[in-house]
């Protein structure tokens, strides 16, 4: 597979979720702040069910992470601000904001067993 090849599929898949995000910020009435902080909570619920992981275990937390580095990456290429300072602050609030509760919840469950739901059988 050719460099061209690769950076056109990297390119396409870039630019598709960057539309589909505008999209999601353009149709609700939630500001993107609060979209982060949602955001973040459900991919973690998301994941931990797929991966069939309690939030206790850190795969659904690093899950989150790793989309999350893979939307700010989408932002700084599809976005050009005025200034780079700027962008990289916005981009590190996006950071704290969707990790803010996943982290939260990671800890509260991995350091107070007694939330955790027993099975009974």
């Amino acid at each position: 597979m050719s460099d061209s090849i690769v950076w056109q599929s990297v390119t396409a898949v870039f630019s598709s979720w960057y539309d589909v995000k505008m999209v999601l910020e353009r149709a609700g009435t939630i500001s993107t702040d609060a979209m982060h902080v949602i955001a973040g909570v459900l991919l973690q619920l998301l994941f931990a069910s797929v991966l069939r992981r309690p939030l206790s275990n850190w795969l659904p937390w690093l899950s989150v992470f790793t989309v999350l580095l893979f939307n700010e990456a989408v932002d700084l290429w599809a976005e050009r601000w005025p200034s780079l300072a700027m962008q990289l602050g916005e981009g590190v609030k996006d950071l704290m904001l969707t990790m803010l509760l996943p982290t939260a919840l990671l800890a509260a469950f991995r350091l107070l067993p007694s939330l955790r739901l027993s099975r009974r059988r």
